[in-house]
């Protein structure tokens, strides 16, 4: 497995939020996690990024301990992560945006790793020079994944990717995710409905109130 979720157990604050789940990714899958608002979606993507803290179980990136590696270390190990809300900075350009996480985690071959994403995503090339603000809903989206790639060359988190996308932005967006999952991306999708991603998914693990309840782990 490229991503291995073991009896996961996390808190915020004094509440119990994820209740030992277990589940993974394998190279060249898409995953979907499917649950209600409130289910625990986003903070089993944020126990991956270490946004929140594991009381206990595990969690590995091709057998690594990520317990081990700082939160700000992890995205330069192959992680990439699509935030529900996009946070693209309206004062940049396209370009700027995704070359970003490059800068933020010093990366030695930028300009490499963005020409590879103009081929995964053309039609981000053609909005390179235009400002974040000027893009559409899907147009943002597209860029928040292009931008995610710069890091995420083996695994990719995406919270709700086609929350407010229209139908032919969504049908995009799946094809996407279909493409790169055919170029050997372990790939994540959390989703309150099962209606989009469970067309596109290998497989569907479903979580209610922070433990699973169906699925294939």
């Amino acid at each position: 497995m490229m991503l291995q979720l073991a009896d996961v157990r996390v808190s915020i604050g004094s509440k119990p939020v994820l209740h030992g789940i277990s589940f993974g990714v394998a190279p060249g899958e898409i995953v979907g996690l499917v649950g209600r608002n409130g289910a625990g979606k986003t903070t089993s993507i944020k126990s991956v990024l270490g946004l929140v803290e594991i009381s206990q179980g595990s969690v590995a990136l091709a057998g690594r301990d990520l317990r081990t590696v700082p939160p700000h270390r992890r995205a330069r190990l192959g992680i990439g992560y699509v935030h529900e809300d996009r946070r693209l900075l309206s004062q940049m350009s396209v370009e700027e945006n995704i070359l970003l996480p490059a800068w933020a985690n010093a990366l030695s071959d930028p300009r490499r790793r963005l020409e590879t994403i103009y081929r995964q995503i053309p039609k981000v090339r053609e909005m390179a020079q235009r400002q974040a603000t000027q893009l559409s809903g899907g147009q943002q989206k597209m860029v928040a994944l292009a931008r995610a790639l710069m890091t995420g060359t083996k695994l990719l988190l995406l919270d709700e990717p086609f929350e407010g996308l229209s139908p032919v932005m969504a049908q995009k967006m799946g094809r996407l995710l279909q493409e790169l999952r055919a170029e050997g991306y372990a790939i994540l999708v959390a989703e309150s409905e099962l209606k989009l991603i469970g067309s596109i998914a290998d497989r569907v693990v479903t979580i209610e109130r922070g433990e699973i309840v169906g699925g294939n782990h």
